[in-house]
């Protein structure tokens, strides 16, 4: 039986609104990421890991159902990466605005537990504001993921590439796409462009340190590909490692998730 949102009927959502259902929404963006990779890696990684634990979570005995819907692929990327072609970017309070009103029709509907599953960094600030202006606006409380958070300590200890090779375009990310299928050309991926500065304020990349401060990379270092990081040592076989770590965290997650969120 499908979980995807838009394959339901009315009556049949109504049924989901009354268990009290889960309701996952992928977030990713359309933006170039070097030679190698498609310019939707971040909506296709989005959709495939909310698929992956949607089937997951549905294997779940006395917990709500899950619904998962379409895929929100139009983001904020900044202006420095229009440079290289495949950049769609809507502005950061646009892109606020449609999730507000995304959500918010959600809630209208009787849906309160509800997940976004955000996998461009772009976004972080904005859907942070996005979870108070919904609180404060329908006080239901709704709860954001990171896949490569529930990823991390599977990757550390199967990454290939030294810290530095886990930025935009990286080695974690082309891993994934090979996994799931995705276009992915490894004769031009490249290294060349991998993150040179670190410090303990400012890990080399999100797998090898704490942030503390918020320091683009994109003002430390510039790019000659578009990509940062080093895809070269991407396989499939990671991507596989990674996929088998996140849905299951995820889930579990969820499960305290589901047990804290009730009816508002």
């Amino acid at each position: 039986m499908s979980f995807y949102f838009q394959d339901k009927t009315w009556p049949e959502l109504q049924e989901y609104i009354e268990k009290g259902a889960v309701v996952i929404i992928p977030l990713g963006t359309v933006e170039e990421h070097g030679p190698h990779m498609a310019v939707g890696a971040d909506a296709m990684i989005a959709e495939d890991t909310s698929r992956d634990i949607a089937e997951e979570f549905s294997k779940e005995k006395d917990m709500p159902p899950v619904l998962v819907l379409p895929t929100f692929w139009s983001g904020y990327s900044m202006k420095i990466m229009n440079k290289w072609p495949g950049v769609i970017s809507v502005r950061a309070r646009v892109v606020l605005d449609a999730l507000t009103d995304i959500v918010s029709s959600l809630v209208r509907m009787g849906f309160y537990r509800i997940v976004l599953s955000n996998n461009h960094g772009h976004h972080d600030g904005i859907i942070r504001q996005l979870v108070r202006d919904i609180a404060d606006e329908h006080n239901v409380w709704i709860a954001v993921i990171q896949p490569a958070s529930f990823a991390a300590e599977a990757y550390k200890e199967h990454r290939k590439s030294k810290p530095g090779g886990s930025i935009h375009a990286g080695e974690y990310e082309t891993s994934l796409l090979l996994h799931y299928g995705r276009p992915v050309d490894m004769s031009k991926a490249t290294d060349e462009d991998i993150v040179k500065y670190g410090s303990k304020f400012s890990p080399l990349d999100h797998f090898s340190g704490s942030k503390s401060v918020v320091w683009s990379t994109w003002g430390l270092q510039s790019s000659k590909s578009g990509s940062y990081g080093d895809p070269t040592p991407a396989t499939k076989e990671t991507g596989e490692i990674l996929a088998k770590a996140i849905a299951p965290n995820v889930v579990e997650f969820l499960r305290e998730y589901c047990k804290k969120t009730g009816k508002p």
